[in-house]
């Protein structure tokens, strides 16, 4: 998928069977039409049969609670190496702010600060180094609820006393539209005072307050109604940080020759929309990148059976 396609993906548009498929593509498709049958799946499966069980989950969970522990160790000994909390904080005296936090901010007060300036370029050039969207599954607070949620969300579908009522992707990019204007028009961060990321993370900083209410709402909404509601149709972060990512060094490669297209990876993404390359016929060529919408989470790299998604750091054709 190219960039502006993938983008077009992000935003909400659906993906698309490729038009156009690399001749090297074509012939691996072909070749394994005509090679049906267990035996080869077989093969494939013994040679990565050790697979990666929840390797990507376990470091990037650690990951996301040393993060925001830091945060809480740093304020509860007053060690003010690590002061505010993830949408605006300074980090040994340098200023780091959230980049849709700062668009909410310049946009509400109609000014640009210096610290807000060198805060979102600080943010800016770390997660396009790391892919955008990381920030998402590797440092939200949120984020972590929300998995668990959907945990529950999933096992409930399983047993029939739920059902999913998924919203339109655009909704998110509507929203995000809605939200700038808000802040525009009222003089007014609305986002800030709704936003789950900043409710739990002060929460976990400074102690829980009324607007945790509004979270634990949201939680339970996910769990009986619509799956990961806010991350996936609602959040104007993760749309923020995907197209900071869009061009990022890191991201997670598919590789088509030994897939075969179970699907066991879309099963568990976060954004099952970014592997639709995944699906028989739909890789344009026999190396993809997966689109600017992934989380970088590592779920799909645990889940394939394969070993055909792997993730990957551009340019020094370095796979993880």
């Amino acid at each position: 998928m190219g960039l502006f396609a993938s983008i077009k993906v992000m935003l909400g548009v659906a993906p698309q069977r490729p038009a156009a498929i690399s001749p090297a593509a074509a012939a691996m498709h072909e070749a394994k039409r005509q090679t049906k049958g267990t035996d080869r799946a077989r093969s494939i499966r013994d040679a990565h049969a050790d697979g990666h069980g929840n390797r990507w989950r376990n470091i990037r969970w650690a990951t996301l609670i040393a993060v925001n522990l830091i945060f809480v160790l740093s304020y509860r000994f007053d060690v003010q190496l690590v002061e505010g909390a993830l949408t605006a904080s300074r980090v040994v005296g340098f200023h780091m702010a959230d980049l849709n936090s700062g668009l909410q901010v310049m946009l509400a007060y109609k000014t640009i600060l210096i610290n807000l300036v060198i805060g979102t370029g600080t943010v800016l050039a770390m997660w396009w180094l790391f892919g955008g969207r990381t920030f998402c599954s590797w440092v939200c607070p949120y984020h972590l609820l929300a998995e668990i949620a959907e945990k529950l969300h999933l096992a409930l579908v399983a047993r029939r006393l739920v059902v999913d009522y998924p919203l339109h992707r655009g909704t998110r990019t509507v929203l995000y539209v809605i939200f700038a204007v808000m802040a525009l028009v009222s003089g007014y961060t609305v986002y800030e005072a709704i936003s789950p990321t900043g409710i739990v993370s002060r929460a976990l900083i400074y102690g829980p307050g009324l607007a945790m209410i509004w979270v634990l709402g949201l939680l339970v909404y996910e769990v009986i109604f619509i799956r990961r509601m806010w991350c996936r149709y609602i959040c104007p972060i993760g749309l923020t940080y995907g197209l900071v990512g869009a061009l990022s060094p890191v991201r997670v490669r598919y590789s088509l020759e030994n897939c075969l297209h179970e699907g066991d990876c879309r099963k568990v993404c976060l954004v099952p929309h970014v592997l639709e390359c995944t699906k028989k016929t739909y890789a344009a060529d026999v190396m993809v990148a997966i689109g600017a919408d992934c989380t970088r989470c590592g779920l799909c790299v645990d889940a394939c059976p394969t070993g055909s998604l792997k993730f990957e750091v551009k340019g020094l054709n370095k796979l993880l």
